[in-house]
């Protein structure tokens, strides 16, 4: 399923695992906080919920027409979520939210000023949750994988982890796909020869629901994807080209 891409200065892409009790009120801000702002659609994928988020979703489209809904035909995870958001999206720029509401959709115009501010050439502004509303273990998990994911890729991001990300469509799909890969986007960005940037934004405590990562899960699955990221960032290889 193709967007047709830049037909809309933004599209809003928002994954999504059973956050019936989360994701309405999210949506609703979302349009509330760029309607008059820009052009945009806001664009729910959801990876199979069991608990009625697609019911939620539906009852609020007659209100909020910039809303589409793509469901996953199987259990794919996070990333395929947003992947397969941004393929569809209509937006010439992404920005991204967590289903869980624990992202602000406030930050999403602080967002397009720091774009509108920086050089041409820098295709990621990812939020900074600079007071996190979570659990201490869960902090102090993030905060470790932070600082070992710094030293082995050097991407110079302090939270890879943060839901709120504003970046290029076009950008975004050049990048090599794997599961987990939105944890390191920015490394994938930079290798790309892209500029990033952090944009410091707020974050909410849980209202509802339970989060999908347990700590020791993410840590199991980082170290190898983390060699991956460190592999493709080894082999990248760039070239200024001339047309003749």
């Amino acid at each position: 399923m193709a967007g047709e891409a830049a037909s809309l200065p933004l599209s809003v892409v928002i994954p999504a695992f059973n956050e019936a009790g989360n994701l309405p009120a999210l949506v609703e801000e979302t349009a509330e906080a760029l309607r008059g702002v820009t052009a945009f659609e806001i664009v729910c994928v959801d990876d199979c919920s069991s608990d009625g988020t697609v019911a939620a979703l539906q009852a609020l489209q007659p209100g909020i027409p910039e809303l589409r809904i793509l469901r996953h035909q199987s259990r794919s995870g996070q990333s395929t979520a947003i992947r397969n958001g941004v393929l569809a999206a209509r937006g010439a720029w992404i920005a991204t939210l967590d289903g869980d509401g624990q992202n602000d959709p406030a930050d999403i115009p602080r967002l397009l000023q720091a774009r509108d501010a920086a050089d041409a050439d820098v295709k990621l502004f990812a939020g900074w949750r600079v007071q996190r509303r979570d659990s201490g273990s869960k902090r102090w998990a993030s905060k470790w994988a932070n600082a070992i994911r710094t030293w082995a890729l050097r991407d110079d991001t302090p939270d890879t982890g943060c839901g709120t990300k504003l970046f290029e469509r076009a950008a975004f799909l050049s990048l090599p796909y794997f599961d987990h890969m939105h944890r390191y986007v920015p490394a994938l960005m930079q290798r790309d020869g892209w500029k990033t940037a952090s944009v410091p934004v707020n974050h909410r405590p849980r209202a509802s629901g339970v989060s999908k990562y347990d700590n020791l899960g993410r840590a199991l699955a980082g170290i190898s994807d983390l060699r991956g990221v460190a592999w493709l960032i080894r082999r990248a290889k760039r070239t200024a080209i001339e047309e003749l």
